[in-house]
């Protein structure tokens, strides 16, 4: 029975050693991978057995690559690419396939990608004269090819970037400079003339609609004239047919006054005049009388006069007449 114990003691012993030498723990940025029935799988467990799979970091790997290529004319080119790549976990077949199944097949499959890049970058350059390359143009050319670089190696592109594209000559990126910035200065230079056109033009709009407006505001002038002198027009309309209505009604009231007289001579006694003279008369019994007669009087016309001397000629006719017939 102790033998029994102890035999089964060592074989639980033997098997805690043997967990803790085969298995281990897996981190939360490794693929582990396993081959069931010809594929390959991911374990999703917290453990893992250390010698039936293959831990993988699954971490962005650097890229770099710095090669020459040749541009049309024969004009050669010096480029630099850097970036990051990361297992493609849908991808983990090709992965393998490329670098191997062992902790180095990420590096393999990055190896392979820059040799697919630099054939990448060498069909761009020949496609295209020298002066028409661009960073951003091979860039977008690189990243079209992403699914590509997925599909066969197994890998994602994380990040990107064209750090030089510049001809191996000097005298050569020295002409593309001058070129460019002869360029850039035109183009400013247009822009400018551009800019000054445009302002030209809306100055000169500003100025035809402050013109309208003020010719609107003239018209507008004019026309509040024109209203203020039919205005006054009117006024004066009305004045002078009222004045001319005033000077018939006293025009009427003298004829009716001349007429009243002329029928019944008696009453010129009892006019103003009439009675200046009666005053002169009792004051200066021996004096020639003067009538003076005011602007107003003046006014009744000669025919007062005229008929004023007629009635007191007749008068005078009159009493002669009596003192005849009584003599």
């Amino acid at each position: 029975m102790l033998l029994f114990l102890v035999f089964v003691g060592i074989l639980l012993l033997g098997g805690a050693i043997l967990l803790l030498f085969e298995y281990r723990l897996r981190q939360p940025d490794m693929l582990v991978l396993y081959e069931r029935r010809g594929k390959i799988a991911l374990r999703t467990g917290r453990f893992y057995p250390r010698h039936f799979s293959l831990a993988l970091r699954y971490t962005p790997y650097p890229l770099q690559l710095s090669m020459e290529a040749t541009a049309a004319g024969n004009l050669g080119v010096r480029v630099k690419l850097i970036g990051s790549v990361a297992p493609a976990v849908d991808r983990i077949d090709a992965l393998i396939r490329v670098g191997g199944w062992n902790e180095q097949a990420v590096a393999r499959a990055v190896e392979e990608t820059v040799i697919f890049l630099q054939e990448l970058i060498k069909e761009y350059a020949e496609r295209f004269e020298i002066h028409a390359l661009s960073s951003t143009n091979l860039l977008q050319h690189l990243k079209e090819q992403a699914g590509h670089i997925r599909e066969r190696y197994g890998l994602e592109i994380v990040t990107l970037a064209v750090q030089t594209l510049e001809a191996v000559d000097p005298s050569i990126s020295e002409a593309l400079r001058q070129q460019e910035q002869a360029r850039l200065l035109e183009q400013t230079e247009r822009l400018n003339q551009q800019a000054r056109a445009a302002a030209a033009e809306a100055k000169a709009r500003a100025d035809e609609e402050i013109m309208a407006r003020e010719h609107a505001l003239e018209m507008k002038r004019m026309a509040l004239s024109r209203e203020r002198l039919e205005a006054e027009e009117s006024l004066a309309h009305q004045r002078l047919t009222y004045e001319l209505e005033r000077g018939r009604m006293r025009l009427e009231f003298e004829k009716e006054e001349l007429q009243a007289l002329a029928s019944k001579p008696e009453l010129l006694l009892l006019t103003p005049q009439a009675a200046r003279l009666a005053e002169a008369s009792q004051s200066l019994k021996n004096a020639r009388t003067i009538v003076s007669l005011t602007p107003q009087d003046l006014a009744r016309g000669q025919e007062l006069l005229d008929l004023f001397q007629a009635v007191l000629r007749r008068a005078l006719e009159e009493k002669q007449q009596a003192s005849d017939q009584s003599a």
